[in-house]
């Protein structure tokens, strides 16, 4: 075992945490700039380009979530196990099984859009030029998807090794030259012709493909703990089961976590095309917790992995539960910010009235419920370095049943409209963290 894996088992879980989620967590708020630019880039085309982004934004989180989140962690899980274990050798194998798993999924993403994604869009409630829009922005994204699922994984295979830093500044740089592209791309700037939102999914592919060819030649090198190497290129059932085991039940998360934005947004759609804008705004500031925690949630999955590699439970749980009070008080404090001040953030992204209400009414019921969202969704990345997935996935299905059902029962038959919505998503993102948080109190990781 080397000195770094030695370490990442001895330290001090606090200490260790804050140093490793520190450049995860600063690159992930980086990074959510990104997201913040294109809605504000995009409104500048308009209300219909607004809604059509919010029509296609769960698709493009559909994909990302499944690459760096379910598939991504379970790789960080597999790799920092085998490591735990002092088995370098399986270590190194693994990358090749995580290439492999990125080239077929994004061929899956490709086909199933191909096949049913006109259909999806028009049931959401897109028509005409929002319908055209989203199309053209989801084609692109997914024609291109290979290269964000390799960002997504590589970057998850240097988490594995204990590596925060690199995939962090990677991140940054991706960043700076993302918003930027997508500015001069939508809006046509510097003499270049006007794609519309099709820019923003071009930019998203082509910073995709340069960072992830970065981060693989990074990786070809020698010096590092495990490395890419041809000699490793040896694919075995029972390593592409080790990652499965957990991307499978995890990949469930991700789906149903976009599900509920998708529902939601058909049950949006039918309250008008300003209602759907103000709530992709809203329902995107959301989806920045997820990056945000995921800096500190990808360390916890790392560490975890270790510690659970290693026999260490109880040090894994004090692990898990340091990161969880961590997610959960960040979290907690920017939904408070957003929620206080919805008038400082929201007029950035439209001045339309009707989208502007909804927004402020969406983050002012939503909002102050953030602190379950980052303390369920940090011990979920947890859990996947534990490898015991059942209570979060658990979790993430009741919370597509309270949201769901609630949203529509509120919304059309109690006559809450709009907050009915609201009030059903806060509810079951309470429930959510609630339940992963009691599954591992009562010994989840240890069954």
């Amino acid at each position: 075992m080397d000195e770094r894996t030695r370490l990442f088992l001895t330290a001090p879980p606090g200490t260790l945490l804050v140093k490793m989620a520190t450049p995860n967590s600063l690159a992930f708020m980086i990074q959510s700039t990104v997201s913040l630019a294109e809605v504000w880039i995009i409104g500048q085309l308009g209300t219909s380009s607004l809604a059509a982004i919010a029509l296609s934004f769960p698709l493009l989180m559909l994909m990302q979530a499944m690459a760096g989140g379910a598939v991504g962690g379970a790789v960080t899980s597999s790799i920092a196990r085998a490591l735990g274990r002092g088995d370098s050798n399986a270590a190194q194998r693994l990358i090749w099984h995580a290439l492999a798993i990125c080239a077929a999924g994004s061929a899956l993403f490709l086909v199933l859009f191909l096949t049913a994604g006109d259909t999806l869009l028009r049931t959401l409630g897109g028509s005409d030029d929002i319908l055209a829009q989203a199309a053209t922005y989801c084609l692109i994204l997914f024609c291109g998807g290979l290269f964000i699922w390799l960002l997504g994984v590589i970057g998850a295979v240097f988490r594995g090794m204990g590596d925060m830093a690199l995939p962090a500044v990677l991140m940054v740089i991706g960043a700076f030259v993302q918003v930027p592209l997508t500015a001069v791309l939508v809006l046509g700037l510097l003499g270049v012709p006007q794609f519309g939102i099709a820019g923003a999914a071009i930019s998203a592919v082509t910073t995709s493909f340069v960072i992830s060819l970065v981060m693989l030649s990074i990786l070809a090198k020698p010096g590092r703990v495990i490395q890419l190497k041809r000699t490793a290129l040896v694919f075995e059932a029972r390593l592409f089961r080790d990652i499965f085991s957990v991307a499978g039940p995890a990949s469930l998360s991700p789906i149903l976590t976009v599900l509920i934005i998708l529902s939601l947004t058909a049950m949006v759609a039918t309250f008008g095309e300003a209602a759907l804008a103000g709530y992709g705004i809203g329902s995107r500031i959301e989806f920045l917790l997820i990056p945000l925690i995921f800096g500190i949630g990808a360390a916890m999955t790392s560490l975890v992995g270790l510690a659970i590699g290693a026999g260490d439970i109880a040090r894994a749980e004090r692990i898990g539960w340091t990161g969880g009070v961590m997610s959960a008080a960040l979290a907690g404090l920017l939904g408070l910010i957003l929620t206080l001040f919805p008038d400082r953030w929201i007029g950035a992204f439209t001045q339309d009235p009707a989208a502007f209400a909804a927004a402020k009414s969406y983050i002012g019921i939503v909002g102050p419920f953030y602190a379950f969202q980052g303390l369920g969704l940090s011990l979920y990345f947890a859990s996947q370095g534990a490898g015991f997935m059942f209570w979060p996935v658990a979790a993430t299905i009741l919370r597509v049943i309270l949201a769901l059902g609630g949203g529509w029962f509120l919304a059309f038959q109690l006559g809450y409209g709009l907050d009915g919505i609201y009030i059903a998503a806060a509810a079951a993102m309470t429930v959510f963290g609630v339940m992963i948080a009691g599954s591992v109190k009562l010994g989840g990781w240890r069954k």
